[in-house]
């Protein structure tokens, strides 16, 4: 009996220094009703795609098996509306799986100011999001659980701060920044992962659909990467 309570206690201790460590996050009801509705779609998402999806996982598994942690920096042409739902989604994504030691942030390769109508769609979707000032590129707090760390979403240059200068993977949330962005300087590898702009349909009869449909599809790549780590 010793015997076998040993050896259960030395198992209990390789699991938790050999493998990831993973503490799920529970998010706000209406958030958590959006994910589930938006799980559904996992298999709508193209091969193609999901091949691209999968490069990510895959670059977060390595990252998390050797070092813990893994920081992610979404890139697009202006940090206004993209990279922001994706970086915002896929933190989200992580700690609702459970997956520790991610970091997710975003930049642009000029900065703007997170877009109103990216805005509106995330906090339809369950985010409690408030503006903290109202200058012409204002900071905004985003939650996606009581017990979870606030993120502060402004719009900011890839290589500025509070965003890594190396050791990082780069992805390309649209074909501008990836043309412009041939080289990251300080990641350690970049994918593209590009998003139609819901932008091309400001001031329409279907600007807030696609903004809508832009959030949910951003959130669908983003969860079904995670869904892979679990």
């Amino acid at each position: 009996m010793k015997t076998l309570l040993l050896t259960l206690l030395v198992s209990v201790f390789l699991i938790g220094s050999s493998f990831v460590l993973y503490k799920k996050v529970k998010v706000y009801s209406d958030l958590n009703k959006y994910i589930k509705n938006t799980m559904k779609d996992f298999d709508k998402i193209p091969e193609d795609r999901k091949a691209q999806l999968k490069k990510v996982a895959s670059f977060v598994k390595s990252k998390l098996s050797a070092e813990k942690k893994a920081d992610l920096v979404f890139i697009c042409t202006h940090n206004s509306r993209r990279s922001h739902m994706s970086q915002i989604w896929a933190k989200t994504a992580a700690e609702y799986y459970g997956v520790e030691g991610i970091t997710t942030y975003s930049g642009g390769t000029e900065s703007s100011a997170f877009n109103p109508r990216a805005v509106k769609a995330l906090t339809k979707s369950g985010f409690k999001i408030t503006k903290t000032s109202e200058d012409k590129n204002p900071v905004y707090e985003v939650k996606y659980a009581d017990k979870a760390p606030v993120l502060k979403a402004f719009s900011k240059k890839y290589s500025d701060e509070p965003n890594p200068k190396s050791n990082f993977l780069a992805i390309m949330t649209c074909s501008q920044a990836d043309a412009a962005c041939p080289i990251v300087p300080g990641a350690s590898e970049r994918i593209s992962l590009p998003y139609d702009d819901p932008k091309a349909f400001d001031g329409t009869p279907e600007e807030e659909a696609k903004y809508d449909q832009r959030c949910k599809q951003i959130c669908t790549e983003m969860f079904y990467i995670f869904s892979l780590l679990k």
